[in-house]
């Protein structure tokens, strides 16, 4: 009886979800998710205001929620390359799991609560960042750069790194240098991070049609590039040292960590056109999210530590 009525209800135009809440979580790219959320709590912290708990806490509840709306609307539209690539076909969408529309119900709700409770609660210059953000990832990076350009992940990684930003604005109510250079140190980190992975998934992305740069403009172009992308991020994460936001040992750590993406990066200048293993190209990569890790990490001890220091009067 009851497989009667589902099959009456499918015939009628409805449809019963089967996917489970596990799904929907995966649709929210937790992994993505938690390192925005990291990088806008770091942004917030680092601001040199005191910060009410409860604000704070709704203002990275609201960045997550957007964070996740905007993974939910990437899988909504790429589903049909996520089908093809090895990495992605396991994803929600491309493997049954939850329908386009729901993916895409699901991204829009999550966009509109995560921008209004940041506007409402917090306030409307970061809500404005947040919605900007989301449309930028959604719409500008998944719906138009990613099939057209090489510079895809150029351009698209604005997106990644306004979090900190948001989370400064959040607390401060406007936009400063120091906000400003946390964003470079995420821009400038992004190409190379993906175009190493590129390298060696540069397959999945030609059986998807997806234009990333090896697949464009080859592996020796886009070697050398990593490398040109590597010289520039070093030092620019040591800038807020440089500038005074930072004691010494920020600085320190900051200039080590630099010198070790540009090590990285090195030796993928130097890998071979026909090296299939690719072991120094996967080496970066994981080298490059240990580095963003580490040093929004130690710009957050350091800003707290600082703080208390000076409170204590030392």
């Amino acid at each position: 009886m009851a497989l009667a009525d589902d099959r009456l209800m499918e015939d009628a135009g409805f449809r019963i979800s089967e996917a489970t809440a596990g799904d929907f979580f995966a649709l929210l790219k937790p992994r993505v998710m938690s390192l925005v959320v990291f990088t806008a709590f770091v942004g917030l912290v680092a601001a040199p205001v005191s910060v009410n708990p409860l604000i704070a806490m709704v203002a990275i509840l609201a960045i997550a929620i957007g964070a996740g709306a905007s993974g939910a609307l990437n899988m909504w539209y790429d589903a049909d390359i996520d089908a093809v690539m090895t990495r992605t076909a396991n994803r929600p969408v491309p493997a049954g799991r939850v329908s386009p529309g729901e993916a895409l119900g699901f991204g829009l709700v999550l966009s509109a609560l995560s921008v209004m409770t940041l506007g409402v609660l917090v306030n409307w210059l970061s809500a404005s960042l947040l919605a900007f953000t989301i449309f930028f990832y959604a719409v500008v990076y998944t719906m138009w750069l990613k099939r057209w350009t090489p510079q895809n992940i150029v351009i698209g990684g604005a997106a990644g790194a306004i979090p900190p930003v948001i989370g400064w604005a959040a607390v401060t109510g406007s936009v400063s240098l120091e906000s400003v250079i946390l964003f470079l140190i995420i821009f400038l980190w992004t190409p190379p991070h993906f175009w190493a992975l590129a390298l060696f998934k540069s397959d999945d992305y030609a059986r998807a049609g997806i234009p990333m740069m090896p697949n464009v403009a080859g592996q020796a172009s886009t070697r050398r590039q990593i490398f040109a992308y590597a010289l520039i991020l070093a030092p620019v994460g040591v800038l807020p040292w440089a500038l005074g936001y930072t004691t010494a040992g920020y600085g320190v750590v900051s200039a080590v960590l630099g010198l070790g993406f540009v090590w990285y990066a090195w030796k993928v200048l130097r890998m071979r056109d026909d090296d299939r293993a690719m072991k120094p190209a996967k080496a970066l990569f994981a080298y490059s999210l240990l580095y963003l890790f580490a040093i929004f990490a130690v710009y957050l001890v350091d800003c707290v530590v600082g703080r208390a220091l000076m409170m204590g009067g030392v």
